[in-house]
């Protein structure tokens, strides 16, 4: 199989249809909505909120990653460094099922790559994505506006599914957060020591997470 172009990967990346579980996923809308009684007014706020917080860990320790599988760095610490933010064992639980989902397709791209040997079994997406991106030659800025535009694109998905909305407006909220998202990629792109990974606590998305881990009618795993 020829070495698809970073761009190409890019777009597969950020497409909502790729096959790694993304549809399991509110990037926790739904305990939001259902515990907190948020509306659909203010879900702009919750996603920039998540940007300044969850995603900025998420794609700090993404750019990490990405250092220590271009330097043959160990992934271990880094990995400790993204629990150590993610206090959640949902959140925690639900980042591997989805990094399973895209070793899965990051071995079919680049089977017996040595980088994705490190992952482990279990590894969380963003350590995933890091070494994804290693392998496809894509920037750190190009990174870690990935993770955002995944954290908003989710966000838009599960709210078509919990309110009868508009999609168009889903859309227009990904647009209005770009320049958030484009803040994190000038300020995460340079990063590559795990301590220099954001620990922004987000004590909200976290105690949803727990509420909505007990929650037997759900339609999203977090």
């Amino acid at each position: 199989m020829p070495e698809p172009s970073p761009d190409l990967v890019l777009a597969l990346l950020a497409d909502a249809r790729l096959p790694v579980g993304g549809h399991t996923q509110s990037a926790g809308l739904e305990p939001a909505l259902t515990h907190r009684g948020l509306t659909a007014a203010d879900v702009p706020a919750f996603l920039g909120g998540r940007l300044a917080t969850v995603v900025a860990v998420e794609a700090g320790t993404a750019v990490v990653a990405r250092h220590r599988a271009l330097t043959g760095g160990a992934l271990a610490d880094v990995e400790e460094a993204w629990a150590a933010r993610t206090p959640s064992a949902p959140l925690r639980e639900s980042s591997r099922a989805l990094g399973r989902g895209y070793l899965r397709l990051a071995q079919r791209l680049w089977p017996g790559r040595e980088p994705l040997a490190e992952l482990g079994r279990t590894p969380p997406r963003p350590l995933v994505l890091g070494v994804v991106a290693a392998l496809a030659g894509l920037d750190p800025g190009r990174l870690v506006r990935l993770c955002g535009h995944e954290d908003a694109a989710t966000l838009g998905a599960a709210a078509l599914k919990l309110d009868p909305l508009d999609p168009a407006d889903t859309v227009a909220w990904t647009l209005a957060a770009h320049p958030r998202i484009e803040e994190l990629a000038r300020r995460l792109a340079p990063l590559t020591e795990p301590d220099e990974i954001p620990a922004t606590g987000a004590p909200l998305v976290e105690e949803l997470s727990l509420v909505h881990a007990r929650t037997t009618q759900r339609l999203f795993q977090a």
